[in-house]
């Protein structure tokens, strides 16, 4: 079994994005309801560990909020200034999709610093691996803007934090939610220590970025893999992208350490997408992943989860990555896992298509590099 730590704060579920219709505001022109980022798909993943004794047998990483220079590292001081101002002045909109509540600054600022405790405390030895379930996500958080429900870029500062303190010299990031991790593309886009690989369903979110022509610039040119599927992918798409590109863009690259932005909505549930996994393709995933680490980094990783809508489906793909991630086994079964529920999972031939133009793109420039 595996020493896996665990990040986890009730305040994480504080974060309030107000009443919406689906991702939409409104303030009397439609009905209200909950906006989609809210707590419960994370929630139900922790009472899901809680009720079957999983949380007490994963380790509990201390952190601390991210302080104004520990968020510098990325974000620009009039943008920290203008998340600040809007948390404490009642909310407001800190970029495109990217709502604050009250008192949402701290709670982002909790995030940052869940996210890089656990990438230290993994860096340094003290853990085999770590999960952070963190609030808000990260992902799409870019240098002066929050877009797409994120607020401050966790993985991205996590990463930042450990390369300035020495515990890592070269870091991957692979970048599975179903949306382009374009925050973190863009905070390490002319680095050559960082490889960033995304794959996500083709112009989702955001609609202009993530395409197989963004590969790096200057020192970072050829260390920017994106991995754009077309919707409708399933299982076997997905699996193919991981042992085609993915995989030799790790063994390639030799990290020292790979961080995961963990986002489950590239489920067949997912009200946010148009792909079609399930949990054990995640749990699949994770088996790959933990092999690589294994062999090129002494099995130094994390995950950080982004984002994922269902809340009755995110927790059983969480509680899969975790099982894998710990060596922990628990009765917990996904009743829809059955391919006759959710069909189309096959490699289609325009599906693997997408998937050359990745290798003959991308990968082909970070081997070039490398």
């Amino acid at each position: 079994m595996n020493k896996t730590g665990f990040v986890w704060q009730e305040r994480f579920m504080w974060h309030f994005n107000g009443p919406a219709a689906g991702t939409y505001p409104v303030s009397g022109d439609l009905q209200p309801g909950v906006h989609l980022e809210n707590a419960e798909t994370k929630r139900k993943l922790k009472n899901l560990l809680d009720a079957y004794e999983v949380t007490p047998q994963l380790h509990a990483i201390p952190f601390t909020e991210a302080n104004n220079e520990d968020l510098l590292r990325f974000h620009t001081p009039g943008y920290i200034e203008k998340v600040q101002h809007l948390s404490d002045h009642g909310g407001g909109d800190a970029g495109e999709y990217a709502p604050v509540g009250a008192g949402s600054a701290e709670i982002a600022r909790l995030g940052v610093g869940g996210t890089s405790a656990a990438i230290a405390a993994v860096a340094r030895g003290e853990l085999d691996n770590a999960y952070a379930l963190v609030r808000p996500p990260g992902h799409h958080a870019e240098r002066d803007q929050g877009r797409g429900f994120c607020v401050f870029n966790n993985v991205g500062l996590g990463v930042l934090s450990a390369l300035e303190a020495k515990l890592v010299d070269r870091v991957a990031v692979v970048d599975w939610d179903v949306h382009h991790g374009n925050g973190t593309q863009q905070c390490f886009y002319d680095r050559a220590d960082v490889l960033t690989i995304s794959v996500h369903q083709e112009m989702l979110y955001p609609s202009d970025l993530g395409t197989t022509e963004e590969t790096g610039d200057a020192a970072g040119e050829g260390f920017n893999v994106n991995v754009p599927l077309p919707a409708g992918s399933g299982g076997e798409a997905y699996l193919a992208t991981m042992d085609d590109i993915v995989l030799p863009a790790l063994y390639a690259f030799k990290p020292s350490m790979i961080v995961v932005a963990c986002g489950y909505d590239a489920s067949y549930f997912d009200p946010l997408s148009h792909m079609l996994l399930l949990a054990n393709h995640f749990r699949q995933f994770t088996q790959k992943i933990m092999q690589a680490a294994d062999e090129l980094c002494g099995g130094r990783l994390v995950m950080n989860h982004e984002g994922g809508y269902s809340d009755f489906y995110v927790p059983l793909c969480g509680m899969a990555v975790i099982e894998e991630l710990s060596g922990l086994q628990t009765p917990v079964r996904d009743p829809y896992a059955a391919t006759e529920f959710v069909a189309n999972q096959a490699l289609m031939p325009h599906q693997q298509e997408y998937i050359n133009r990745a290798h003959g793109g991308p990968l082909a420039a970070l081997l070039e590099q490398c």
